[in-house]
């Protein structure tokens, strides 16, 4: 068997240009200089502000009383779908309010009942539109015994000065 050496030349390294990535959009120019004080648009780096949060405060969707005591139990899931939060929100806010405890399956899952619902409901309103803070809705739920009943007469009329919108528009 007869050895051969092999050499390299490393001062002759071929250059190879590399392709540049095709995109799907054109690529638009950047400003040249990006001016916070004369536009009219605020950076508001992912957070909602209060009017478009006020304004998603009419768009939770808990059924009436009738089809939400149809069934016993509702998932954490279903539940966040209702109100448009996150889980973890209605986890914060099991461990923060005495008055939700949902019962909890052999995995741990949490099953609301229908009464939960309507408590979260009273939570959701004391939070969002009255503006509380979380210690200001633990008070307030202390001090009025008889506050699920004043939020039933609240949503009450909300539903017949809809109702009473809803005429006007059709004169």
């Amino acid at each position: 068997m007869t050895l051969q050496q092999i050499s390299f030349a490393f001062d002759e390294v071929p250059v190879t240009k590399i392709p540049e990535p095709k995109t799907a959009m054109p690529e638009k120019p950047l400003p040249e200089k990006i001016s916070l004080k004369g536009d009219n648009k605020k950076l508001t780096r992912g957070r909602v502000s209060l009017k478009e949060k006020e304004s998603g405060v009419d768009l939770i969707e808990v059924p009436e009383d009738n089809v939400l005591f149809e069934k016993k139990y509702y998932a954490i899931g279903i539940v966040a779908n209702m109100f448009k939060v996150n889980q973890s929100l209605i986890r914060f806010w099991e461990n923060e309010f005495d008055i939700l405890k949902p019962r909890k399956n052999g995995k741990g899952d949490r099953l609301f009942r229908p009464e939960d619902i309507k408590n979260l409901k009273l939570i959701y309103h004391l939070l969002r539109e009255r503006k509380y803070t979380m210690e200001g809705a633990k008070d307030f739920l202390k001090q009025n015994k008889r506050a699920d009943e004043k939020f039933a007469l609240i949503e009450s009329l909300k539903k017949l000065k809809g109702f009473l919108h809803e005429l006007e528009a059709d004169l």
